[in-house]
């Protein structure tokens, strides 16, 4: 993806009988490389990401090598369970899947769980700018209420 184009749109989908969702063709083409891959990824509850893998890993590369330096430094001694909690995040967090027909998503289990929606029930599957996001449809109306309020000057704030 380049940096320039935003991923947005949001669109009402349903989860088939095998927890699988099609993705908007423009939204899957956004977030998977040449061979259909991509990165789900499990945000919070009631929602899961979409990335392109390139972007994906570098942006975990990045954080990771300054954690790596600190650790090597010294720095993180005693933060141990900090950095276990994060290991064991970092562990579960990710995956690697493969869109079917270039634009369905086959949700796995513990991704499932977390998403909280089963089979034959609705999701929303909305653009984020850099990701694809899944949610749960109660979670997406909870965040909007939410966050929405704050939009003007979350806008202005990102703009200026």
């Amino acid at each position: 993806m380049n940096e320039a184009d935003f991923i947005t749109g949001e669109h009402k989908r349903a989860l088939d009988e095998r927890s699988r969702v099609t993705l908007p063709v423009d939204l899957a083409a956004a977030i998977t490389d040449d061979s259909g891959e991509t990165i789900l990824a499990k945000e919070r509850y009631g929602c899961l990401s979409l990335w392109q893998p390139e972007a994906w890993q570098s942006r975990v590369d990045s954080g990771l090598s300054v954690i790596r330096e600190k650790m090597r430094s010294g720095r993180m001694e005693q933060k141990w369970a900090e950095v276990q909690r994060l290991g064991r995040l970092l562990s579960t967090r990710a995956r690697t899947v493969r869109l079917a027909n270039r634009s369905r998503l086959l949700i796995p289990e513990g991704f499932r769980e977390l998403l909280d929606c089963g089979p034959q029930q609705d999701v929303m599957v909305v653009g984020a700018v850099v990701c694809v996001e899944i949610w749960n449809t109660r979670a997406w109306l909870e965040c909007l209420r939410d966050d929405m309020p704050e939009f003007s000057d979350l806008f202005k704030q990102l703009a200026d």
